[in-house]
């Protein structure tokens, strides 16, 4: 989709020359892009190119020195990381952010309490007003699992899942949220060949939901298969913006990558 095609749509991302300085440090130099719908976008680029800084302002973490970043029309610099969640824009993080000692299923019942009107005292407790909450909450939680992969997991402690599962729980936790958007900040590190051909399942599952995905991740085959468009990072400002295969034959690009020991292949 051409860049005049994405200013038409208020639909999507949109990062406006954002810049990101810490002291004497440029982090990010002037980062401007746009995503639109249910697209995966993925940033990539080689370790301290600004990625992760550029999640953190996008999602309220981190506020850039200056330029201004929307979502659907609405600005997101000044909000805190709550609110831009309530917009429906939802990340993972490169650690795995589980509640390790209770179950599977007990994390995404918690994930969904906080999504809802219910309090989970009232559901530990079982008043009677919230039985029916309880039980819509419980029957979205396994949805979540099944639709994840993990659901044969539920009654397991969280913090024992293997690390790839842990990472497939996070998923499952942001999805409680209710996204329109997830920022996933290399979801598939750690995972061997299966669970990662499994996550792509998954992320092609995501897109058919209509939910947009903004992806950091080192998997280059992985990004080049998934995406469907990809912004190069290095140095803290954009080199490239293209299709996959318009990336995978920039010089630039793979000048940049070369320089860290990876390849586009």
């Amino acid at each position: 989709m051409t860049a005049a095609a994405l200013d038409t749509q208020n639909d999507g991302l949109s990062v406006n020359s954002v810049a990101v300085h810490f002291g004497g440090l440029v982090a990010i130099s002037d980062m401007t892009f746009k995503t639109s719908g249910c697209e995966i976008v993925s940033l990539i680029g080689p370790n301290g190119a600004g990625k992760t800084t550029a999640f953190n302002v996008i999602t309220g973490f981190q506020r850039p020195t200056h330029g201004s970043v929307s979502y659907r029309g609405t600005p997101l610099i000044g909000l805190k990381p709550h609110q831009v969640a309530a917009l429906g824009l939802v990340r993972t993080f490169q650690r795995t952010s589980v509640f390790a000692t209770n179950t599977v299923l007990e994390n995404l019942k918690i994930g969904l309490h906080r999504q809802s009107q219910t309090s989970l005292f009232s559901a530990i407790f079982a008043l009677p007003s919230e039985r029916a909450s309880e039980v819509r909450i419980t029957a979205e939680a396994w949805e979540i699992l099944e639709f994840v992969g993990i659901a044969d997991r539920a009654h397991q402690v969280a913090g024992t899942l293997p690390y790839g599962e842990q990472r497939l729980l996070g998923v499952a936790l942001a999805l409680a949220g209710k996204p329109s958007m997830l920022l996933l900040d290399e979801p598939v590190s750690g995972m061997n060949p299966t669970e990662t051909s499994n996550f792509l399942r998954l992320l092609r599952a995501l897109r058919a939901r209509n939910i947009g995905i903004l992806l950091v991740e080192h998997d280059v085959p992985l990004v080049m298969e998934i995406s469907d468009r990809i912004v190069v990072l290095n140095y803290g400002r954009i080199i490239a913006e293209g299709s996959p295969a318009e990336i995978q034959n920039n010089p630039e690009v793979i000048a940049a990558y070369l320089g860290q020991g990876a390849t586009l292949a």
